[in-house]
């Protein structure tokens, strides 16, 4: 049996219970008519022996009557009984009331026996609804007001001080930008971030039994050495020599072009397939290059054992990687940027002077230190212009509105907060963009290395969340109702 077959035998069985409810109350209610229409006919009934004794007494006092009354006779009145027929009231019995006899030794399955033919016998039919059945009128009209203002797609309704709060949070991230990020490792976050990546990575490195540098050797350096010993990957190519000159790497970009270096899905996914088949994958030209390598082992006895080692096998080299490699005399070519990679496969156009297609444009960006660190400090004026929105609008609503602290959770969900991030972010891209068409001098390289990528994710994902609420609005979000009916059918099933 179906889960909702379940729920609809449940349903069908509360539907009889609440009949018998019903026809309960009606009994009851017939019940209590007869005891009124009794208690009535009593009342009624002393009342006219109350007149019938006043009128005898009152025709006993006029007339003057006089009983005597001897004690023979006395005696013979107190000893004598009038004997009197029992006199029948003709009135309306009351009808039987109809019920389902358990017993028990009764299962669930005889009861619903019992309930189907009870709902025979009384003609109680049931709809394709079970549950909206059981529902009078007003509580159903109740329940779909709810709904429509619940679970609807609802259009924002800023005001102009929302509009103008979110520009300026937005233009603040895009001034912090524009000021302290600029080129790859040139701006005051990227040195902030490399430096906390350097960080990092000796942690991390400490984790696994780094004991720290030899004297007089770099910390980080003998880190990144530590963590490349450790965990020996078969897809670490380092130039197009070691893949036998099938297309041209170098080591500034063999962390791009390989795709199980990139710390997001699509890298773990590579690089489990290439720790389990012996390959490795890159991506050169728009198209994927499959090379085989040596045998490489996993360790562990099992399936699950195996892919946990070719997890940390692909974290434990991304740390060894991130800052660089032990051998880069300066910053190094780090990891790229989670799904930067991909830009490889939009091998069209042609720009430049060397008329350079997009995905060629996305390796010489990266080659120039357009990596995850740099993509660390890109994130900071995001997050700040994120976090301003966000909070000036909890304050705008508690303290404008004057709404409950309940009522002010910053969720993405409301289509006014949903406005004004889009609107933060879009002056926040704007002022970034601005920033790169003056700077790069029409140079396509120089203007991907002074652009916000971060924040143009950002604000193309708000932008469609935006589409989407302006398409739906006014319906119904059949998710969300379908999640808010499971939890009613749940809380009713637990309540039979």
């Amino acid at each position: 049996m179906s889960k909702k077959d379940a729920w609809t035998e449940q349903a069908q069985a509360m539907l009889v219970q609440k009949y018998q409810l019903n026809a309960a109350q009606n009994h009851l209610g017939l019940v209590d008519g007869a005891l009124h229409n009794l208690q009535a006919t009593q009342s009624q009934s002393r009342q006219h022996l109350e007149l019938m004794l006043f009128e005898a007494q009152t025709l006993v006092e006029g007339n003057q009557v006089i009983f005597e009354v001897d004690d023979d006779d006395a005696l013979l009145v107190e000893s004598s009984y009038v004997v009197q027929e029992n006199i029948l009231s003709a009135g309306t019995p009351l009808p039987s009331l109809d019920f389902i006899d358990m017993n028990g030794n009764s299962d669930w399955s005889g009861y619903l026996d019992q309930v189907t033919a009870y709902a025979q016998r009384q003609r109680i039919e049931f709809g394709h609804d079970p549950f909206r059945d059981m529902m009078s009128t007003s509580q159903r009209i109740a329940l779909e007001k709810r709904i429509r203002d619940e679970f609807s797609y609802k259009g924002a309704h800023c005001d102009k001080y929302d509009y103008m709060i979110a520009g300026t949070c937005g233009l603040i991230g895009g001034l912090v930008d524009v000021l302290f990020v600029g080129l790859p490792g040139q701006g005051v976050l990227t040195h902030f971030t490399d430096d906390m990546t350097d960080k990092t990575v000796q942690k991390f490195a400490s984790w696994n039994g780094w004991q720290g540098p030899n004297k007089g050797s770099d910390p980080v350096t003998s880190a990144i050495g530590f963590l490349e010993r450790k965990y020996k990957v078969n897809y670490d190519h380092r130039h197009g020599g070691d893949v036998g000159g099938l297309f041209k790497m170098s080591t500034r970009n063999h962390h791009i072009k390989s795709l199980a270096h990139s710390p997001d899905l699509v890298g773990l996914f590579f690089s489990i397939l290439d720790q389990f088949t012996s390959t490795a994958h890159f991506v050169d030209g728009g198209r994927i290059i499959s090379v085989d390598t040596n045998t490489f082992e996993l360790q562990g006895s099992n399936l699950v054992a195996k892919l946990f080692c070719g997890f940390m096998n692909w974290l434990g080299h991304l740390f060894s990687d991130v800052a660089g490699s032990s051998g880069a005399k300066t910053r190094g070519s780090g990891i790229p940027i989670p799904f930067y990679s991909l830009l490889q496969f939009i091998n069209i156009g042609e720009f430049g002077q060397h008329r350079q297609t997009f995905a060629t444009i996305a390796v010489q960006v990266f080659e120039k230190g357009y990596d995850l660190r740099h993509g660390l400090a890109l994130a900071i004026p995001v997050m700040l212009s994120e976090m301003l929105t966000r909070v000036m609008w909890v304050v705008k609503q508690r303290f404008y509105h004057e709404k409950e602290w309940a009522q002010c959770i910053p969720s993405a969900t409301n289509p006014e907060l949903q406005r004004m991030l889009l609107v933060a972010h879009g002056t926040l891209c704007v002022v970034d963009g601005a920033d790169a068409a003056i700077r790069s001098g029409g140079d396509m390289i120089q203007f991907m290395l002074r652009s916000n990528l971060i924040a143009w994710a950002r604000f193309g994902t708000l932008a469609l969340k935006e589409l989407n609420s302006w398409y739906q609005e006014g319906r119904l979000d059949i998710k969300a109702v379908d999640t808010y009916l499971d939890g009613e059918y749940e809380r009713l099933a637990a309540s039979v």
